[in-house]
């Protein structure tokens, strides 16, 4: 069995508490187990690690190195606080073991960029991405349907508390239905429900909505055609499979180039909050 250690801001959080038992009923249960776990600190309101420890079978780190000396395979978690990641990534990004990042991988394209040199400093095999890219939905239109028509429009849908933590997940879907060459955005939501537009150098349109009890969901027009999926309901299990098969073969299942367009989409998208309604460029 090999073993996993999460690096985590605070451990009683949604991802850390659920990966566990996800990984248990995986395609790959049988060769993989969660073994340590370390976090900063604790929330008053939170369990801390030792408790979390015991409640899920896990041994408690003294330190991120203590994680990365004791385990085959790094889940840096923190996903609603993606200003961490660079500085939770730095010594398991030296290991040379594969190391997981979860989404939103980082606040801005700069310190993208400076993760990903450190994994090629490193010879250290990466991955982040959201779940959602990993629906049965979005993967079969991409491989079986979509062929060689180029999609035209997009409107991707999902819910979430705020749009800075959740839209990670529809630009996810965005990026892989669109491609690259986003070149501006404009928000144009209410204070309640977030509607952001995206142009693209050669003219074509996007659109991204978040509204909090709203299900994930695209609509896609491509060729003469349109393809609509309204539920998107087995991404989870497919995204822990994807996510082992990394660490059992080293290999990403997406590509660098697609986790900097995410991340470059997003940084301007969440600073357009601040001026709805106007047209801002993508740098």
């Amino acid at each position: 069995m090999k073993k996993i250690g999460f690096i985590d801001y605070f451990i009683d959080e949604w991802h850390a508490n659920n990966y566990p038992k996800f990984i248990s009923e995986s395609l790959y249960k049988d060769e993989f187990k969660v073994h340590m776990a370390w976090e900063e600190f604790c929330p008053t309101d939170k369990k801390n690690l030792k408790d979390w420890c015991r409640e899920f079978n896990v041994i408690p780190a003294s330190s991120i190195q203590d994680v990365v000396d004791k385990c085959d395979c790094i889940i840096v978690l923190a996903p609603s606080n993606p200003e961490v990641h660079e500085r939770f990534s730095e010594i398991p990004l030296k290991s040379g073991k594969p190391v997981y990042i979860d989404k939103p991988f980082a606040s801005d394209l700069k310190t993208a960029e400076r993760i990903f040199g450190n994994a090629e400093e490193g010879k250290t095999p990466m991955m982040s991405s959201s779940a959602l890219r990993f629906g049965s939905e979005i993967q079969n239109f991409l491989k079986d349907t979509l062929k060689r028509d180029k999609v035209k429009f997009a409107a991707i849908r999902g819910g979430g508390s705020s749009f800075e933590e959740y839209a990670i997940h529809q630009i996810e879907m965005l990026v892989m239905l669109m491609g690259g060459g986003a070149k501006n955005v404009m928000q144009c939501g209410t204070s309640t429900n977030n509607l952001l537009v995206v142009e693209y150098e050669d003219g074509r349109r996007a659109s991204v909505s978040r509204y909090s009890p709203q299900p994930f969901g695209i609509t896609v027009e491509y060729g003469d055609k349109i393809f609509t999926a309204n539920t998107m309901g087995d991404f989870f299990p497919r995204f822990i499979n994807s996510m082992l098969e990394f660490f059992k073969t080293a290999k990403p299942s997406n590509k660098k180039e697609e986790t900097l367009e995410i991340v470059r989409i997003l940084e301007v998208s969440i600073k357009a909050l601040k001026t709805p309604d106007k047209w801002i460029k993508i740098g």
